[in-house]
């Protein structure tokens, strides 16, 4: 597998693997093999994605109507989980995290 392989390249040859080893006709040594590439073309993908994830900015609107840039992965706590805190400071820190 090649050390520039690009995401869709990873991607076709995860499918391409997958399809091989649902086919249920590679001997047990082949299905090891094409397995082993499979689960490396998964981690390239995982790797491709991951650093995507980093990149990727969202253009979002401010309760104010302000624009403003924001990580994808950035999240405010929503009104939910502000009700659900409890008013009694030492009862956070039993609460699992």
């Amino acid at each position: 597998m090649s050390e520039q392989m690009s995401f869709e390249e990873a991607l076709a040859l995860l499918e391409r693997s997958v399809a091989q080893l649902e086919s249920g006709d590679l001997k047990l040594e082949q299905a090891l093999q094409v397995f082993e590439q499979g689960v490396n073309a998964s981690r390239t993908c995982t790797k491709w994605l991951e650093e995507t994830r980093r990149r990727v900015q969202v253009l979002t609107t401010d309760a104010d109507g302000q624009f403003h840039l924001a990580f994808l992965d950035e999240t405010e706590p929503s009104s939910a989980d502000q009700d659900a805190a409890p008013s009694d400071p030492d009862s956070s820190q039993a609460r699992p995290g």
